[in-house]
């Protein structure tokens, strides 16, 4: 329930879909792009190729020079050419092209092109892209299965703690009855004077204490368990009964401690080890991507233009178009310096990122020392416990039997009752704390399930 419902894990799944969309992404750059373009422009002139009408001289074929020759104006007696303005010789004969022929509306442009654009060659760009985007979608993987482990643990923990906690709340009680049998002994006492009032004050004092701390159990009991179903994903009122309710250490839920451990193994179970891993392979790829800016670029175009008014036929106001194909190159040649100091500083962060990942096996290597060593501390503190436990019983039946008997006094009795109430606890705890231990070892080993 806590791995279906932890909100963390769920951000953590939807990063996992994300880097998933960033490789199909990046994938997609293999591919021709389309794309379409449009727009309409409004211009206040239309265009005139000429600024008032115009008069063209033409040619007559001369038979005698078999050419072409201008018509020009000649004086009829002595056959010269007559000169106008500028002693230019006036034709005869003009084509007449009037400024309105050669005026074009364009008032009102409508235009649009579709392009189509494969990339041949981009440096290694497109191939590294794809590579990048792969791992870094394997290590969004990896820490969200690092996350769940988390999650599994934070259950652990919640649970023994109330475990731990019911679990004191009957040595609690059980201490309270304790206190109250000897109350009722210590005033039939002094019932019959055979003790002093102020021996009665002392046990009722110990009793009332014993019974603002089985207060504050059952207070901590309630505020566990409303900490253990947030951890699951249930409503904080919920009640859960824990199946432990008295954590009696059983062989097989130990995992077998060694002096020695297959680090190689260790490394390949660890989920955030992993995540560097892939980290320092997508930085590898994030160089290559800045090595590409500095090689060359080339690409297939093909594009179909169209536009209305168009030239292609004559000026019509209407859409036409035609279709072009061409390739583009693009080679860097200067840039000073810009793109190889962005190629060397990705190469610096791929190499922050291994020593990052050697300093990540160096703490998971100590990781799995401590956690062993604590966790055979903690059971040669369980095995003393029990041994002390033993003796605090043994101690308080024979407190009380002198009492009985007369040879003890009141505070002898509950120094014994303090004695097995603290070995008890003590005891409780060592069971808990070997739980922990042995749940925080799997996990460091990569071993905790999910």
């Amino acid at each position: 329930m806590a791995v279906a419902n932890n909100k963390k894990l769920r951000m953590a799944s939807e990063q996992v879909r994300a880097a998933g969309y960033m490789h199909k992404e990046a994938f997609a750059a293999y591919l021709p792009a389309i794309d379409f373009a449009g727009g309409y422009l409004y211009n206040q002139k239309n265009i005139a190729i000429f600024d008032s009408d115009q008069y063209l001289p033409v040619k007559s074929f001369n038979i005698e020079t078999k050419g072409y020759e201008f018509n020009i104006v000649k004086n009829p007696i002595t056959g010269e050419p007559v000169l106008g303005p500028g002693n230019q010789p006036i034709p005869s004969e003009v084509a007449y092209l009037p400024k309105e022929a050669m005026t074009y509306d364009i008032h009102n442009v409508f235009f649009g092109a579709v392009t189509l654009t494969q990339p041949v060659y981009m440096g290694g760009k497109i191939v590294a892209m794809n590579k990048l985007t792969e791992y870094a979608e394997e290590a969004q993987k990896a820490l969200r299965d690092n996350q769940a482990r988390d999650v599994v643990y934070a259950v652990d923990a919640a649970y023994w703690q109330v475990v731990s906690l019911r679990a004191k709340q009957k040595l609690a009680v059980s201490y309270v009855a304790l206190l109250d049998s000897l109350r009722h002994d210590v005033q039939c006492l002094y019932d019959q004077g055979m003790c002093t009032r102020a021996d009665v004050l002392s046990v009722e004092v110990k009793l009332n204490s014993a019974n603002v701390d089985l207060t504050k159990v059952d207070n901590g009991v309630v505020l566990s368990r409303m900490a253990l179903a947030q951890v699951c994903g249930l409503p904080v009122n919920t009640p859960l009964e824990p199946a432990d309710e008295n954590p009696e250490l059983q062989a097989e839920d130990i995992t077998p401690l060694s002096t020695d451990y297959n680090m190689a193994d260790v490394y390949s179970r660890r989920d955030d080890l992993r995540a560097l891993e892939y980290a320092v392979k997508a930085s590898e790829q994030q160089s290559k991507v800045a090595l590409s800016s500095m090689l060359p670029n080339v690409a297939v175009v093909g594009a179909y233009s169209f536009s209305n008014p168009n030239m292609f036929d004559g000026f019509k106001k209407r859409f036409n178009g035609a279709f072009s194909v061409g390739a583009m190159v693009t080679i860097p040649l200067w840039h000073w310096g810009g793109n190889y100091n962005k190629y060397r500083a990705a190469k610096s962060e791929t190499m922050a990122k291994r020593f990052q990942l050697e300093d990540a096996r160096e703490m998971i290597d100590l990781q799995v020392k401590q956690s062993a060593f604590r966790t055979r501390e903690a059971l040669k503190t369980r095995l003393m416990t029990e041994t002390n436990m033993a003796k605090a019983d043994e101690n308080l039946r024979q407190a009380r039997l002198a009492f009985r008997e007369g040879m003890m006094t009141p505070d002898n009795v509950m120094e014994a009752q303090t004695a097995w109430l603290k070995a008890n606890s003590e005891l409780i705890d060592a069971e808990i704390d070997v739980m922990l231990c042995n749940t925080y070892l799997s996990k460091v080993l990569g071993t905790l399930q999910y």
